[in-house]
């Protein structure tokens, strides 16, 4: 057996194992949860929330994924790609099979990274410090809870399979309300799941829009329609950095993304490293509130820290870390490609769920059609010259020295820009 024949056969091993580890939906709190706190709490008889999870046991999966892990060639590429995901797989399965102790927050971290890791010469707690920072400035003139055109769960699954229908054509992906789903809406190749006896203004289901069905769903589609390597159709948990900067990006560039959105970003940073220093579900609860989110919104954000760890504090899931480390990479390589004329890089980040690592590794594999083009690309990004243009001048425009402009230089009718470098 060649090498193309044993990575097709590790890849078919590699998609079977994984099926059944699936993060999210094994850490799921539900409605009740949130109902039974917030009933306490506003009544003056809070308790922290009582959540039990399910047993897991993925040892024959764990050993399957071993054999991948040390059999895939790791002097090509595809081989090394394999023995990656696998071993993201295989540290997912651990940490399920570890929820509420230090082994799940030791798993998680390995898989999302800590808010207090270096990411160049700042932490990620650093960069959430400054764009809290930022957004606090605009406080007073900006409402962060606006709720123009406000619409319930079930009114807002129709409007997102509206779009998804339009944008896949070929493809119908179900829209469904979830009652037990954490976060706002979570999607995958065959369905999006919205979060149940919620609202959503209408800037949310854009952004929904934008980061769920055109990143999320489209990635994953077009991974499962490659001819060879299926599992770019996994959600690999070593890719949601990438995926998830990926989709806040698409937010961005389309004009989706909010300060509010920002705020909470950087908030969850924060919040998780107050949970890895000690701070119980309450005490997060109240970080939250005291940052201005509402109740249900405050009680949200601590149940996706919480999720799967200890309501008692430090054993915490970690992934919501990866969202503002993820937008930066993703940012930076894409200014990066479009500087080194690399006009494909953008698009091959949709050819499935891939990491940025992946792209320029397995380039020569997208070369020889081993990774076919991506089927699904939102117009953000297949508009070549619209995205390059965007991006070199954003790299220009970092040029300027802000602090050494004032808004009075304009009034006094500014000629040159003399704090360009």
């Amino acid at each position: 057996m060649d090498a193309t024949e044993q990575f097709v056969e590790f890849d078919k091993t590699l998609v079977a194992a994984a099926k059944g580890i699936k993060v999210l939906s094994a850490l799921g709190w539900g409605e009740q949860t949130a109902h039974e706190f917030l009933h306490g709490w506003r009544n003056g008889n809070v308790q922290l929330p009582q959540v039990e999870y399910p047993k897991f046991d993925y040892s024959e999966q764990r050993q399957i994924l071993k054999t991948i892990i040390d059999r895939a060639s790791s002097d090509h590429p595809v081989g090394v790609y394999l023995a990656e995901t696998a071993h993201s797989y295989y540290v997912a399965a651990q940490m399920l099979e570890g929820l509420g102790t230090a082994a799940f927050r030791e798993c998680s971290e390995a898989l999302y990274g800590r808010p207090d890791e270096s990411l160049g010469t700042l932490s990620n707690l650093e960069l959430a410090d400054d764009f809290i920072r930022i957004t606090n400035d605009f406080a007073a003139v900006i409402d962060f809870n606006d709720d123009t055109g406000v619409l319930p769960s079930t009114e807002t699954a129709r409007k997102i399979k509206s779009r998804a229908d339009d944008f896949f054509q070929d493809y119908k992906i179900k829209v469904l309300v979830d009652e037990e789903l954490t976060s706002k809406a979570a999607a995958g190749s065959e369905r999006v799941r919205v979060r149940g006896n919620s609202t959503f203004t209408l800037a949310e289901i854009e952004q929904l829009i934008q980061h769920e069905v055109f990143v999320h769903s489209a990635t994953m589609l077009n991974g499962r329609r490659q001819p060879w390597l299926k599992s770019l159709g996994l959600g690999a948990p070593r890719t949601t950095a990438t995926q998830e900067g990926l989709a806040t990006f698409a937010e961005l560039i389309t004009g989706t993304m909010d300060l509010g959105r920002l705020r909470r970003i950087a908030l969850r940073i924060k919040g998780i490293q107050y949970a890895l220093d000690g701070a119980d579900f309450l005490e997060t609860f109240k970080f939250f509130l005291n940052a201005g989110q509402s109740e249900l919104e405050s009680f949200q954000s601590a149940a996706r820290i919480f999720r799967g760890g200890d309501i008692k504090g430090r054993q915490v899931f970690t992934k919501d870390g990866v969202y503002l480390r993820g937008l930066i990479s993703v940012h930076t390589f894409l200014r990066k490609a479009i500087q080194e004329r690399k006009i494909d890089y953008p698009q091959r980040l949709f050819a499935g769920r891939l990491t940025i690592s992946d792209v320029v590794k397995m380039d020569g594999s997208f070369e020889d059609g081993w990774i076919t083009p991506a089927r699904y690309l939102p117009a953000w990004v297949s508009n070549r010259q619209g995205l390059a243009t965007y991006l070199c001048y954003n790299a220009f425009s970092h040029r300027l020295k802000l602090e050494e402009i004032r808004l009075e230089d304009f009034a006094e009718g500014m000629r040159d820009l003399s704090a360009v470098d």
